[in-house]
């Protein structure tokens, strides 16, 4: 990790929490979907703890938490309000496209714009993922 700033006491992101209503289906859609890798997946106190995080980029993962109760049910899936919870960078967004289509994920929308293509879809309990491909600024 990189030494922080002196305008921040902070030296990486670690980890970000989702609430979701199925672990062990969030857990596969992440792993054989999205292609992360879980990098913890053990209990403490009577509750799961999975992370995981894309390859090579280890240190910084999703934590996805089994919503307990009313309260924090009511919000897994929607935890973003229906704004994209992720934003997923990838070098061939044809690709994405395809992988997802192999395991039945359903594009939402395709935006095509000067500096990046995208695509939105449903995962994570119905929280909107945005897959996106930049694009080299113009010379």
């Amino acid at each position: 990790m990189t030494a922080h700033t002196d305008d921040s006491p902070f030296s990486a992101l670690g980890r970000v929490v989702v609430l979701v209503d199925d672990q062990d289906g969030a857990l596969a859609f992440c792993r054989d979907v999205l292609g992360f890798r879980v990098l913890h997946d053990g209990t403490a106190g009577g509750h799961r703890f999975p992370h995981i995080g894309l390859p090579g980029q280890e240190p910084v993962g999703v934590w996805l938490m089994a919503a307990a109760g009313d309260r924090e049910r009511e919000p897994a899936g929607r935890q973003s309000g229906g704004r994209p919870l992720l934003v997923l960078y990838a070098s061939d967004l044809d690709a994405v496209r395809e992988r997802l289509r192999r395991h039945g994920v359903r594009v939402r929308g395709e935006r095509d714009e000067a500096d990046s293509r995208s695509l939105h879809l449903a995962g994570l309990c119905g929280n909107v993922i945005i897959a996106a491909e930049l694009r080299a600024p113009a010379a």
